[in-house]
């Protein structure tokens, strides 16, 4: 690593919004949301999906409760294009929901994507081209008018193809591709260059990358901001964001950009995506959840939506994944076993959800409480106690917890790995000369049990 990185690397400047209001908004209800599972999250894969698995994928996406899904890139393989086919020939689309589809700003291209989407009942065609100085100058070799004539003449186009289909009830998405690298007046020129091509009066969706992500969550913010601010002129428009996760803050940068006014959200379920990932729609969605707002996505059952993915992507989902990972509901930990046990023995039915350590109710998304508690090295009475309590009815005193769980941590010394709730079982058993109930019964006669 170089000793001075700022000879290397430059800092993103920040939008210099004085008035930013968006700091003191609150998150009152969800956003659109969108998938780009099958089309941006296809793409970042070792192996693309066949079509079965695109299917079963599709069928997930429906289960959970998206109503706009991206649903493959028609003009860049026949796979593709088929895909979108059978989609509207087999009327494997509901009503309630509409399709999006992705083309760059080019003519063969948005010939072709039409031509996919013929006999759709309502579509979405994403058209994208880059903006920012870098790509405009090292990638396409164009300066800003350039840029805005290409925008104008490929929306013009596809209004030309469109309108030629009436049956179908078409939106424009135009997406500034590299957005968050990019001036904000040159953004927004390429936004109202798409809106005028497109005609006045009808539906547009402005998507707002963070294609790579180059600035805190709170520049993102700010040029959301900015950009709602100027666009308030056109009451047609949808802004939508795209956020990406190279700096790790993929989900921060979605949630402020809807503190700033954005409308609608792109991503993918548990971050899949190019590089580092596209946002997480998962992480979004039930970080609303938590506070009181529901995404109107249903994951009551995440442990079968994330073997469908990963089945569907053949990637894993990480066991540290917020919500849904084997181990994100458990404890190794003494102090964190002894609070949760407080916490369950507290709580009644129907209180505010306040259990230490578990910031949402594993059972809301289809998990039980048997893995929230799990014995090793570093774990103290409390949680053992919790085990032989709740799985076998042995309720110990104070000074009993104490004394197993010296017990206990020698066996663990020795064997290394964790101790299962039966295991902890035989050794209370072999500890006391006495079958677990036999034991409980002797200890309670005793004194009053510790259920602390």
């Amino acid at each position: 690593m170089l000793q001075q990185p700022h000879l290397k690397y430059r800092a993103f400047a920040p939008v210099g919004l004085r008035d930013r209001t968006w700091p003191d908004q609150v998150i009152t209800q969800p956003p659109r949301w969108l998938s780009t599972d099958l089309r941006d999250g296809n793409q970042a894969l070792p192996e693309p999906m066949d079509v079965s698995r695109k299917l079963r994928l599709y069928e997930q996406l429906l289960a959970i409760g998206f109503k706009e899904i991206e649903v493959g890139f028609p003009a860049s393989s026949q796979i593709e294009f088929d895909f979108v086919r059978r989609l509207i020939e087999e009327d494997r689309i509901p009503d309630d929901v509409t399709i999006q589809v992705m083309t760059p700003a080019r003519e063969d291209m948005i010939e072709r994507t039409v031509e996919a989407l013929a006999g759709a009942r309502r579509a979405i065609v994403h058209v994208y081209n880059a903006v920012a100085p870098v790509w405009r100058r090292v990638v396409f070799g164009l300066n800003v008018t350039q840029t805005l004539a290409l925008i104008e003449r490929q929306v013009t186009q596809l209004r030309r193809l469109t309108e030629a289909m009436p049956e179908t009830d078409w939106v424009l998405q135009y997406s500034p591709e590299t957005f968050s690298s990019a001036e904000l007046p040159v953004s927004l020129k390429a936004c109202e260059a798409a809106i005028a091509a497109w005609g006045a009066g009808r539906e547009v969706i402005l998507n707002l990358p963070t294609t790579v992500e180059n600035a805190t969550p709170n520049v993102f913010a700010d040029q959301i901001e900015w950009m709602r601010r100027a666009l308030a002129a056109h009451p047609n428009v949808t802004l939508s964001v795209h956020p990406h996760n190279d700096r790790g803050t993929g989900t921060a940068a979605a949630e402020l950009a809807l503190m700033a006014g954005a409308q609608r959200v792109e991503g993918c379920l548990f971050g899949n995506g190019e590089r580092t990932g596209n946002l997480d729609i998962v992480n979004v969605a039930l970080n609303l959840y938590t506070q009181g707002v529901h995404p109107g996505l249903d994951f009551s059952n995440i442990d079968a939506i994330r073997a469908t993915v990963e089945h569907c992507n053949q990637l894993p989902v990480s066991a540290r994944h917020p919500y849904a990972g084997d181990l994100v509901y458990t404890s190794f930990s003494g102090t964190h076993q002894d609070a949760i046990k407080k916490g369950f023995a507290a709580r009644r039915d129907g209180d505010v959800w306040e259990v230490p350590y578990l910031p949402i109710d594993p059972q809301d998304l289809g998990r039980s409480y048997e893995a929230v508690i799990r014995v090793n090295s570093q774990s103290g009475k409390g949680g053992m106690a919790y085990l032989l309590e709740r799985d076998h009815g042995v309720v110990m005193t104070r000074e009993r917890q104490q004394a197993f769980s010296r017990a206990a941590q020698r066996v663990m010394d020795a064997l290394g790995g964790e101790l299962s709730s039966g295991d902890l079982l035989a050794l209370y058993e072999r500890e006391y000369g006495l079958p677990g109930r036999a034991a409980n019964d002797a200890a309670q006669a005793q004194c009053e049990p510790d259920v602390a």
